[in-house]
C-alpha cells in the first residue's frame, strides 16, 4: 500500500482524534541514557489495505497463535495480522470514543480500554461485545453507588482471571483519579488503590501495567517517571526511577521491554528493572525508527518488537540485527 494512500486512510478514520497530552515540562522529554540495543527498525511492517480506516495506533498485543492485534483511533479500530504480518481483518466499527489499551486473554478474548468513554470492554475472538465495565461517557468513582472509571488506560489479566485496570490519563494537580482497580474474572469489583501524589503508592498518571513471573504488578507511573511494583492486593513493594516517560511494559522470561513515551525510546531491562540498552528517538512521521510517542509495546513469539505510536500514527517494528 502506498504511503499517501495510508496517510489518507488514517486521516479519514480519525476525524475525532484528540491530540495526545504532550508534557510542558522539558525535563520529562530527556531520554534514558543506555547503550544501543542490537535491534533495528524495519519499513512498512504491517501492510494495510487501502480501504481499511485504521487511524492512529494506540496499542498492540499478541494472541496465543502469534497473531498481532492493533488498536487504533480510526473508523475500524481493531485490526488483526497473522504471524507473518499478513492482514486478516478489520473490525470494531463504532465501539470506541478514544481507544487506549489492549490485551488478549488465554481464550482469545479481546480486552480494550476506552479512555474517552471511561469504559473497558471484553470482546469475543469474533469481535462481539461480551462485557462492558463502566458507564459509557460517565467519569467517576467505583463504589457501591456508582460503577464508573476515570479514564481507564490499560488492563492486565492474572493467571486466575483477575483483572487489574489502571486509570487516570490526564496529568497534573487536580486532574483525574490515577489508581489501580482490581476485578474478578466476571467483572466483579474487588478493590482499588492509589490516588494523586508523588509518595509511594500514589500516581500522577497510572498508565501501563504488567504482571511478572512472581505475580507482582508493575505499573508505569508516567509523569512521576517511575515504575511502582505491588502485590496483587495492592501492597507497595518498591519503585524504580527512569528518565523520560515510562508508558508501557512487556515482561518476558529473560527481559523486560518498556516504551518511553515522548522521549521516543524502546528500553530493554533485566527482570529487576535495570536498563540494559535502548533504541529509537523522537522524530517525524514516516521516519523508520523514530517516534512521536512510543505509547504501547508488545513482543512477538519470534522476539520481534512492535510499538504503537499514537502521535506519528504508525506501528513500528524492530528486529534483531
Amino acid at each position: 500500500m502506498k504511503r499517501a494512500t495510508f496517510a489518507l486512510a488514517i486521516l479519514l478514520g480519525s476525524a475525532a482524534t484528540v491530540l495526545p497530552q504532550r508534557p510542558s515540562n522539558p525535563a520529562l522529554l530527556v531520554p534514558q541514557e543506555a547503550p544501543a540495543l542490537d535491534y533495528v527498525a524495519v519499513a512498512d511492517p504491517i501492510p494495510v489495505p487501502a480501504n481499511v480506516m485504521m487511524g492512529a495506533s494506540s496499542s498492540v498485543a499478541f494472541d496465543s497463535k502469534g497473531h498481532l492485534f492493533v488498536l487504533s483511533r480510526g473508523a475500524q479500530p481493531l485490526t488483526e495480522f497473522d504471524e507473518n504480518g499478513k492482514f486478516i481483518r478489520a473490525f470494531g466499527d463504532g465501539l470506541f470514543t478514544r481507544s487506549h489499551g489492549l490485551r488478549i486473554d488465554k481464550d482469545g478474548n479481546i480486552w480494550a480500554t476506552d479512555v474517552g468513554a471511561h469504559t473497558v470492554m471484553k470482546l469475543s475472538p469474533q469481535g462481539q461485545v461480551l462485557l462492558t465495565l463502566g458507564e459509557k461517557g460517565q467519569a467517576g468513582a467505583w463504589d457501591d453507588a456508582m460503577h464508573r472509571f476515570n479514564e481507564p488506560n490499560d488492563i492486565v489479566i492474572a493467571p486466575n482471571g483477575d483483572l487489574f485496570i489502571t486509570q487516570g490519563h490526564t496529568p497534573g494537580a487536580g486532574k483525574g483519579d490515577p489508581r489501580v482497580l482490581k476485578f474478578d474474572k466476571n467483572g466483579k469489583f474487588i478493590k482499588s488503590w492509589g490516588g494523586k501524589g508523588t509518595e509511594p503508592g500514589k500516581f500522577d498518571v497510572a498508565h501501563g501495567i504488567a504482571i511478572d513471573a512472581k505475580g507482582l504488578l508493575w505499573v508505569t507511573d508516567r509523569e512521576n517517571q517511575r515504575i511502582q511494583i505491588f502485590d496483587q492486593d495492592g501492597k507497595y513493594i518498591r519503585e524504580i526511577k527512569y528518565a523520560g516517560l515510562p508508558c508501557s511494559l512487556d515482561i518476558g522470561k529473560q527481559y523486560i521491554y518498556m516504551v518511553n513515551g515522548f522521549a521516543g525510546q524502546v528500553l530493554r531491562m533485566d527482570l529487576d528493572g535495570k536498563v540494559l540498552a535502548a533504541v529509537g528517538k523522537p522524530g517525524a512521521a514516516g521516519t523508520v525508527g523514530e517516534f512521536g510517542e512510543a505509547h504501547f509495546i508488545a513482543v512477538s513469539p519470534k522476539g520481534e518488537i512492535y510499538v504503537a505510536d499514537s502521535v506519528n500514527r504508525a506501528v513500528q517494528k524492530f528486529v534483531k540485527k
